[in-house]
C-alpha cells in the first residue's frame, strides 16, 4: 500500500506545480495592465456588503437561479465542489494511513463518522450527476448548430465545455467506486446515511486492490481536472469569488468610472496623451480587474441573450467582447511577459499581433461592435459572475473619441452642440424656460440662491425643456408638485446638459467641463434636494456628480410622486379605463433599481389595467437611446425601438407608459411607424406615468 501513497502524492505534487505555474502566469499577465486601487478601497470600505455578496451571489447563486433549470443544475454542481472536498480529505487520509498502518479506514476527526455528513456527500454527488444530465440536455437543445445566433452558446468554446462535463462525470463515478469499495471492505467510515455508497458496496467484491486503484483513479482524475480548469474557461471556479469581491455593487449598476491613468483619476488640465493612459487603446491599458473579467467569463451567453443589440442582429455580443479581448491577451502574453532580450527573438506573427489595434476594421474589436452598445446594462445585470461589460466598452470608446477622433459622424454634431450651447440640439439656452409660460401658476427661476421656502430644485433636463413630447411630462410634473403643495424652483437658462451623452459616447473631457459647470451653479445656489424627470440626468446627478464634488439628494419624479400619492397629497379620481403596458427605462430600472414606484402610481389610478410585457423589470428591453445612441443612426439590423414596440403590441395596449423622455421619443417614433403601416391602432400613444396621474387628478 506504500506504492499507492507514493503514486498519489507524487501525482499531486506534479499537478499542483503545473496548476501553480499557470496561476503565476495569469497573475503576471493581469498585473502587466493598469492598477486599480479603487477596487481594493471599495472592497475594504464595503466589507459588510462584500460578505453579503459572497453569500448571495457566489454561495446562493442568486443570478443563476433566475434561469431554471440550468440555474438549479449549476447550484448543485457548484455545491458539489465544496461538499466533496471532505471526500478528498478522506481519500488522501486513507492512502496515507494505509501506507503507515496498512489499514485504510481513515475518517475525518470529530465529524468523519456522522451519518449526516455521509448522506450529504452522497446526495450532492447524485445531484451533481443529475445536473450533468441537465447540462447535456440544455447544450444539445441550445446548440448553435440548431439555433445559430439564437443560441446563447453561439461563439463559445464548446469543446472545452464538453470536456469539463466529461471530467466531472468521471470524478463522480470514481468517487462512488472508491466509496463503494471501501464499504465492501469494511473501511467505510459511515454505517448509515451514505445511501448510494453503501448500496454500491453491497454489489462490489471484497478487494483491497480494487479499493486502492479506485482511490488512485479518483484522486488522479481530480488532479487532471485541476490542471484543465486553470487552463480553461472553468477557471471561474476560482476567480468568480474574486470578481464578485472586486466588482462595484451599489443599489444598481453604479456610475460610469472616471478616467484613470496609473491608477489615479486623470486631471485633464495636466494630462499628457503621450504619457497618460486615455481609455483603452491596447490590451495593456486594461486594468487587472479587466483581466479578472477575462479570466472569469463562463461563456454561458446570458449577457448575449439579453443584449438588445444582439437581439436585433447587430454585431455586438457582450460575451464575445470579453472573449475576443481575452484571446488576444493570451496570444500576446508571451511577448508582454518576456524580458528585453527575449523580445528580440519573437517571430513576426507575434509582432503583428502586437501591432493589431484593439478597435478597428482589422482590430480585435470591430467599431460596429463598440458603437452598437446602448449602455442599457442588461449584460451586467444578467452576468452570474459580475463581469462589467460597460466599463470595457466605455474605456475603448474613450480612446477612440479622445485620441483617435474616430466615432459616428452624426455624434460629432451632438458634441459641438453640447460644447457651444449646453444641449444636444444646439438650441438657445433662453428656450429652457419657455414651457413655464404655458402654466397657469408661477414657477420660480433660481438665478442666485434657492429661496428658503423652496424644497426641491426641479432639474428639467434638455429633453424636458426643449423637446415637444417631453415637455408634456415636464408640465405634468410641475402641475402635480404644485397641486401637492411642494415648493420647487428651476434653473431655467442656467441649467446645462448634465453631460451624460458626452460621457457615454466616450468624450470624458466634455463631460467634466459640463459637470463642473453645473456643480458650480448648484453649489452657489445652495441646492440640497433635486427632482429629475430624465433617468439619465437622475443617474448622472445622483451617482456620477459626487465623483467631482457635487453631492445632492436626488430623486426621480416617479419616486417623489409615488410618495405624494401614498401620503394622500395627490389623489387620483377619474378612472382611466385603459389597458396600459409599462416600459422600464434602463437608467431608471437596471441602473438604479427603481421598478416599483412607477407601477405603484399606475396602480392608484382607477380603471387602469396594467399589462406587463414579456421582458420587464430586470430583464426589460432597451428603447435604443442610451449610450448616446439617441444621436446616432441605427443602420444595422432591426431598430431596437421597433423591436420593443413589437413586444408592447403583443399585449394589445391602449396606451404605452414610461418614465423617461428618451424612451418617450423612441417608442413614440416606432409607434407612429406602426400606425402608418396599419399595424397599430390610431389611438395608441406613449405617455409618461406623470401624464396618467395628472389626467386622473384633474378629472380630464
Amino acid at each position: 500500500m506504500l506504492w499507492v501513497a507514493i503514486v498519489g502524492l507524487v501525482a499531486t505534487a506534479v499537478a499542483v506545480a503545473l496548476a501553480g505555474r499557470r496561476v503565476l502566469f495569469l497573475y503576471r499577465l493581469a498585473t502587466s495592465g493598469q492598477p486599480a486601487p479603487e477596487r481594493i478601497e471599495y472592497a475594504k470600505e464595503h466589507a459588510g456588503a462584500e460578505i453579503k455578496a459572497q453569500l448571495v451571489e457566489v454561495f446562493g447563486q442568486r443570478k443563476l437561479l433566475k434561469w431554471t433549470p440550468s440555474g438549479t443544475a449549476h447550484f448543485f454542481v457548484m455545491w458539489a465542489f465544496f461538499i466533496l472536498l471532505t471526500v478528498y480529505i478522506e481519500a488522501y487520509g486513507a492512502i496515507i494511513q494505509g501506507a503507515i498502518t496498512g489499514h485504510s479506514d481513515f475518517h475525518i476527526p470529530l465529524i468523519g463518522t456522522w451519518p449526516v455528513l455521509g448522506f450529504l456527500q452522497d446526495f450532492i454527488a447524485v445531484a451533481c450527476l443529475l445536473g450533468l444530465v441537465a447540462f447535456t440536455a440544455i447544450r444539445i437543445k441550445n446548440s448553435p448548430k440548431k439555433l445559430g445566433r439564437g443560441s446563447r452558446f453561439s461563439g463559445s468554446h464548446l469543446g472545452g465545455a464538453w470536456l469539463v462535463l466529461f471530467m466531472i462525470f468521471n470524478i463522480i463515478w470514481t468517487l462512488f467506486l472508491a466509496r463503494g469499495s471501501a464499504a465492501a471492505n469494511g473501511n467505510f467510515p459511515y454505517d448509515s446515511g451514505a445511501f448510494a455508497s453503501l448500496a454500491i458496496g453491497k454489489i462490489l467484491p471484497h478487494s483491497e486492490l480494487l479499493e486502492q486503484i479506485a482511490l488512485l483513479l479518483h484522486i488522479g482524475l481530480m488532479l487532471v481536472f485541476l490542471v484543465i480548469v486553470v487552463n480553461s474557461k472553468h477557471l471561474h471556479i476560482f476567480t468568480a469569488p474574486l470578481n464578485v469581491l472586486f466588482s462595484r455593487r451599489p443599489d444598481g449598476l453604479g456610475p460610469a468610472q472616471p478616467m484613470r491613468s496609473d491608477g489615479k483619476v486623470l486631471d485633464f488640465e495636466e494630462a499628457d496623451p503621450e504619457v497618460d493612459v486615455f481609455g483603452r487603446g491596447k490590451i495593456t491599458d486594461t486594468t487587472w480587474k479587466g483581466f479578472l473579467d477575462f479570466y472569469t467569463c463562463t461563456e454561458c451567453g446570458r449577457c448575449q441573450s439579453q443584449c438588445p443589440a444582439w437581439n436585433t442582429d447587430k454585431p455586438l455580443s457582450p460575451k464575445m467582447l470579453i472573449l475576443d479581448q481575452r484571446d488576444h491577451a493570451f496570444a500576446v502574453a508571451p511577448y508582454l511577459l518576456a524580458g528585453e532580450k527575449e523580445k528580440e527573438s519573437f517571430s513576426e506573427d507575434v509582432l503583428a499581433l502586437l501591432d493589431k489595434p484593439l478597435v478597428g476594421e482589422d482590430g480585435v474589436i470591430h467599431p460596429d461592435v463598440l458603437w452598437s452598445c446602448t449602455n442599457c446594462g442588461a449584460c451586467v445585470e444578467q452576468c452570474p459572475v459580475d463581469i462589467e461589460h460597460i466599463d470595457h466598452i466605455l474605456d475603448m470608446r474613450r480612446y477612440q473619441v479622445m485620441i483617435e477622433s474616430s466615432f459616428p459622424s452624426e455624434a460629432g454634431v451632438m458634441l459641438k452642440n453640447l460644447e457651444n450651447k449646453g444641449n444636444p440640439w444646439g438650441m438657445s439656452e433662453m428656450k429652457r424656460a419657455e414651457w413655464i409660460e404655458e402654466l397657469d401658476f408661477e414657477v420660480p427661476i433660481v438665478d442666485e440662491k434657492m429661496p428658503e421656502d423652496v424644497e426641491y430644485l426641479f432639474w428639467v433636463g434638455c429633453a424636458g425643456a426643449l423637446e415637444d413630447r417631453a415637455k408634456k411630462t415636464t408640465k405634468a410634473v410641475a402641475e402635480l408638485l404644485h397641486i401637492a403643495g411642494v415648493k420647487f424652483g428651476v434653473l431655467g437658462p442656467m441649467e446645462a446638459c448634465t453631460g451624460d451623452p458626452a460621457r457615454r459616447l466616450g468624450m470624458e473631457f466634455l463631460f467634466n467641463m459640463l459637470a463642473q459647470q453645473n456643480i458650480e451653479t448648484l453649489n452657489e445656489a445652495g441646492v440640497k434636494k433635486i427632482v429629475a424627470t430624465c433617468p439619465h440626468c437622475f443617474n448622472t446627478l445622483a451617482n456620477e456628480y459626487p465623483q467631482l464634488g457635487g453631492t445632492y439628494e436626488v430623486v426621480h419624479h416617479t419616486q417623489l410622486l409615488a410618495h405624494l400619492v401614498e401620503e394622500g397629497r395627490l389623489t387620483p379620481i377619474t378612472p382611466i379605463e385603459e389597458k396600459i403596458t409599462y416600459h422600464d427605462p434602463c437608467f431608471l430600472g437596471r441602473h438604479n433599481k427603481v421598478y416599483a414606484q412607477p407601477r405603484d402610481i399606475m396602480a392608484k389610478v382607477p380603471g387602469v389595467q396594467a399589462q406587463e410585457m414579456h421582458r420587464c423589470k430586470e430583464r426589460g428591453f432597451c428603447c435604443g437611446a442610451g449610450g448616446a445612441r439617441m444621436w446616432m443612426e441605427e443602420r444595422i439590423g432591426k431598430r431596437i425601438n421597433t423591436e420593443r414596440v413589437d413586444e408592447a403590441l403583443t399585449t394589445d395596449p391602449d396606451t404605452v407608459s414610461t418614465a423617461c423622455p428618451f424612451c418617450l421619443v423612441m417608442l413614440g417614433d416606432a409607434i407612429n411607424e406602426k400606425k402608418n403601416a396599419g399595424q397599430a391602432k390610431e389611438s395608441l400613444e406613449v405617455v409618461d406615468v406623470a401624464q396618467l396621474l395628472i389626467k386622473s387628478i384633474k378629472q380630464e
